[in-house]
């Protein structure tokens, strides 16, 4: 199936007098719905606008399963090759990964540059990171990728490199093999600075712990609107703009809930359909802010296409970063947008809830919902703490919810929700009782 680009798909003006023009390619499986390829080819739309190029034309073509030549049949790439010359295209890019060898075939038949999906995700991750951190997490997931990619060229660029004096010992190593030695000296450069940067945030992390603060990590599919609901709740002033991937790298706030008791919140990435491995493996460090938080706030778009599907995209992530078995909370945004469907999701998600994190509506129900989940993650202590003991009174209200306190001849009995940190550090004045 080929046709002109049908902007409406992208949800944005295309502006094509100044900007690369691309044409997506998509091999679609017999168990994938029309609806499926076309929700697929919007999203890699959007991706590549938010790069910075303009879709002009799609090829969609139906397969048991892609070619291992040519990714599409041979018949299919000369008719892609037909339509890139007919639209003046510069580069394909492919819904799926390419193998090396599928690349390299194609971009010889077609007489320009061919990529995939993971390379327009890529390039957007490069253009929007900004501190040290995430450069280098960025710069390590190119490197892997393009390491398996590097081939011969023509001409003197790629040939070998002969030694004057030397030159009657060998021929030299080709330029690819010095390309691939200094591409992996550099990738185990950078690993070792994110392992260092790794320790000093697991520093931070464990600074943290010893305050006795609940940890809440905010995760979702991109453009969600992770970022608009912490400058709701925080007023952070996180960059949020409405486009893929606008923030890279985490923020950590505190939050004080409506019980008065105080918890971290964190914003993370945002992930994908088939967010390339070799990111998820860069951005791992980052990622374990939501592996290592007591409870997870998954934001799901309720204007979105397929909302199911983006929470089972979220999942697959997080099933990768070992965060699973973390609890969480759906929370289905943008319920002004499609108050209906909001609402429908909740009805079938039990336990969920719907806002506006943009106007605040359903945020004060949201922060309660919150709230009791987190509680109910604490077991209740029972400590005795003496009348000349204020401090460790005050420590209590501070860092756990106080559920009762009774008082004594010369003591306070006090029984409160408190976190394992905490029950640790007043373990003196622990009477030994404790329930879930």
């Amino acid at each position: 199936m080929n046709r002109p680009y049908d902007e409406a798909l992208a949800g944005t003006l295309i502006d094509r007098t100044i900007r690369e023009k691309i044409i997506l390619v998509s091999v679609a499986v017999p168990t994938a719905t029309d609806d499926q390829v076309e929700a697929a080819l919007a999203e890699l739309a959007l991706l590549v606008d938010t790069a910075g190029a303009d879709v002009v034309g799609e090829v969609v073509q139906r397969r048991d399963a892609p070619d291992h030549t040519w990714y599409v049949g041979k018949g299919k790439a000369e008719e892609l090759k037909a339509l890139a010359l007919a639209v003046d295209a510069d580069t394909v890019v492919f819904d799926n990964e390419l193998s090396p060898a599928q690349q390299f075939n194609l971009e010889k038949l077609l007489g320009r540059t061919a990529i995939d999906r993971t390379a327009v995700i890529l390039d957007i991750f490069a253009q929007n990171a900004r501190t040290q951190e995430g450069k280098a997490q960025v710069e390590l997931a190119l490197l892997r990728y393009r390491l398996p990619r590097l081939r011969r060229g023509r001409g003197a660029k790629l040939s070998q490199q002969r030694g004057g004096v030397g030159a009657r010992f060998g021929g030299g190593e080709t330029k690819i093999e010095t390309d691939r030695r200094r591409i992996m000296r550099r990738i185990n450069r950078l690993e070792r600075d994110l392992a260092a940067l790794g320790d000093t945030r697991a520093l931070q992390r464990k600074g943290r712990s010893r305050s006795g603060l609940a940890s809440v990590a905010i995760v979702g599919y991109t453009n969600a609107g992770k970022s608009t609901l912490l400058n709701q709740l925080t007023s952070s002033g996180v960059l949020t703009e409405d486009r893929l991937f606008a923030t890279l790298d985490p923020t950590t706030r505190r939050l004080a809930l409506p019980g008065g008791e105080p918890v971290l919140l964190s914003d993370t990435v945002g992930f994908i359909r088939n967010l390339p491995h070799g990111l998820v493996e860069s951005f791992k460090g980052t990622l374990e802010v939501a592996a290592m938080a007591d409870y997870l706030v998954h934001v799901v778009d309720a204007s979105a296409p397929d909302p199911e599907a983006q929470i089972d995209a979220v999942r697959d992530v997080l099933g990768e970063i070992d965060a699973d078995a973390v609890p969480e909370l759906l929370v289905f945004n943008k319920s002004d947008v499609e108050p209906g469907v909001a609402k429908q999701l909740v009805v079938d998600h039990p336990g969920s809830v719907a806002l506006s994190a943009a106007s605040g509506d359903g945020v004060d129900a949201f922060l309660r919902v919150l709230s009791d989940r987190l509680r109910a993650l604490s077991a209740v202590h029972e400590l005795e703490v003496p009348y000349a003991r204020g401090d460790v009174l005050a420590a209590v209200h501070r860092e756990g919810e106080v559920v009762s306190i009774t008082d004594g001849a010369e003591s306070w009995t006090i029984r409160a929700r408190l976190s394992d940190a905490s029950a640790g550090r007043l373990a003196e004045f622990a009477t030994g009782v404790t329930e879930p």
